[in-house]
């Protein structure tokens, strides 16, 4: 497992990370990683449902995860019609799992956890974990506010190593598609990662 996170010198900015909106996949509990799936009118709906939050912000950065899923939440959003592609903000590599559901796989192998057993032909927890790490380090070393879009058990996985905790922790940190989660320092003790902000919807994010 790689080292933990919370030790990487940072410059004073805030991630504000958004999850894609709805697909027909997220809506049906199947696992969506490398399979492109458009949002669903609703997904698009919520997208655009943030649109208020982010008018009142100024992003220094913009990035995205590859998929079509997360790009058309940005540009639905309205944060930036040209985002930077981060790679490393793909959603996890189901491998075999990809399109099936948790509770069909348990079925075949009972007491699976993908935060701690992977996926056969796709990413391990040290791998996604591996990645999330890659990419808070180069998100601290920006200024400014930075908006990401992304994905829910990537997300997940962001959170757990931007406070240090080991990936199977990451199972803890629910996010719901087109919400918002501020990462930040703690503005009194520059040397604690926290949490400002966690899976907020449109009627319930203070800003």
């Amino acid at each position: 497992m790689s080292a933990p996170m919370t030790d990487v010198p940072a410059k004073k900015s805030r991630l504000f990370y958004f999850r894609h909106g709805e697909t027909a996949w997220s809506l049906s509990g199947q696992h969506t990683g490398v399979t492109d799936l458009p949002l669903t009118a609703h997904g698009e709906a919520l997208a655009r449902a943030l649109k208020p939050w982010i008018s009142v912000l100024t992003f220094s950065h913009v990035l995205t995860s590859p998929r079509a899923r997360a790009r058309k939440t940005c540009e639905l959003a309205g944060a930036s019609d040209q985002p930077d592609i981060e790679p490393d903000a793909a959603e996890w590599n189901y491998g075999d799992y990809e399109g099936r559901r948790s509770s069909d796989i348990r079925l075949e192998r009972p007491g699976w956890d993908i935060f701690r057993d992977g996926c056969p032909n796709g990413e391990s927890p040290a791998e996604i974990s591996a990645r999330a790490d890659r990419l808070i380090v180069r998100i601290r070393e920006m200024e400014g506010d930075v908006a990401l879009f992304a994905h829910g058990q990537f997300g997940m996985v962001l959170a757990a190593r931007w406070i240090g905790l080991d990936v199977f922790q990451a199972r803890h940190f629910r996010i719901d598609p087109a919400s918002v989660s501020v990462l930040a320092r703690d503005p009194d003790h520059p040397e604690t990662p926290v949490f400002l902000l966690w899976n907020a919807s449109p009627a319930t994010a203070p800003f």
